[in-house]
């Protein structure tokens, strides 16, 4: 583990060195590969020097207590080698713990599809109301949430809501979200006071940059249309809303959220990359958990010939 956090201190520090060479400011990329690189090895370099210096607590405590002869001296040299003791042990578990496995999507932003289940126009107000729940919580956080298309029901629901939200860590988060959340209560529309139960779902899909994904655009389709709604000065007077069909997979994506036909199609191509993405990370998923499935069996008795036991011998 600690040649594996030298490595890492190493690294950190050539790589601060780099951010202040002028040949990678001007390049771009470069530069922001780096301080990415950098923002990522921050945390585990600084609890390593951290480690390091409770280390040397240690030694210099343990010096203090051969040579010093003072008794008042020599009591402050056990609570500092009791102390940077303590300090070690925690600090060398919070080691392990960021050392675990990270998953490459846990700081992306991310997309977050939600739509109506049974209820009607019930669980479009509770949709609605969940859409607000993760806009408070990312504003909260200081994420911005951006909307993407809103299908609305006419009494404040939300048949079908797409929106990102833009944050470091986004989608380490959220991620545990996706699936049926599920809601009983007297709801707006009932006048006979009864508790309904009412679902909407929820899908996360983490921003796929174009480095993740490679998107052909010959497989895509637009269309454009005059955008409906809520209105605003050009919002419905001109054909800025765009409808994306990805036709290998069938998927159709529309967006007039923005006045722009242009920042509409970006907003649409964003949300396909994300959900192709998504369906390329489930297929590798599926695959393991197969594989896996293979190699270890369901450990059922029945798929085993009978063997011979020591009562048999």
């Amino acid at each position: 583990m600690f040649d594996k956090l030298e490595d890492i201190l190493a690294r950190y520090e050539s790589v601060l060195e780099q951010l202040s060479d002028p040949d990678v400011l001007n390049d771009q990329e470069k530069y922001t590969s780096l301080m990415k690189e950098q923002s990522e090895l921050a945390p585990l370099a600084d609890k390593y020097k951290e480690y390091l210096a409770a280390k040397q607590a240690i030694e210099d405590s343990l010096v203090m207590l051969d040579e010093e002869k003072d008794e008042e001296m020599r009591e402050l040299a056990k609570e500092e080698l009791a102390d940077s003791k303590a300090a070690v042990e925690r600090i060398e578990n919070e080691l392990r713990i960021l050392l675990l496995p990270k998953d490459p999507n846990d700081d992306k932003n991310v997309i977050v599809e939600l739509r109506a289940g049974a209820g009607g126009d019930e669980s479009a107000l509770f949709a609605a109301e969940i859409f607000r729940m993760y806009q408070k919580y990312a504003d909260s956080r200081h994420w911005k949430t951006e909307l993407i298309s809103l299908n609305e029901n006419g009494i404040g629901g939300f048949k079908e809501c797409s929106f990102m939200i833009n944050g470091k860590g986004a989608f380490s988060r959220l991620k545990y979200e996706s699936g049926v959340h599920r809601v009983q209560r007297v709801p707006e529309t009932e006048s006979g006071g009864r508790i309904h139960t009412s679902t909407m779902t929820v899908a996360i899909m983490p921003e796929a940059e174009e480095v993740d994904f490679e998107l052909d655009l010959n497989d895509c389709k637009f269309d454009v249309f005059r955008a409906s709604g809520n209105g605003g000065q050009c919002v419905n007077t001109t054909d800025s809303a765009v409808r994306l069909t990805h036709i290998p997979t069938g998927i159709v994506i529309s967006c007039q959220d923005e006045k722009s036909q242009l920042r509409n199609k970006e907003k649409a191509l964003t949300v396909l990359r994300a959900k192709l993405y998504d369906m390329e990370l489930q297929k590798a998923h599926d695959a393991e958990a197969e594989l896996r499935k293979s190699q270890v069996g369901t450990g059922d008795r029945s798929r085993f010939a009978p063997t011979t036991s020591r009562r048999d011998v």
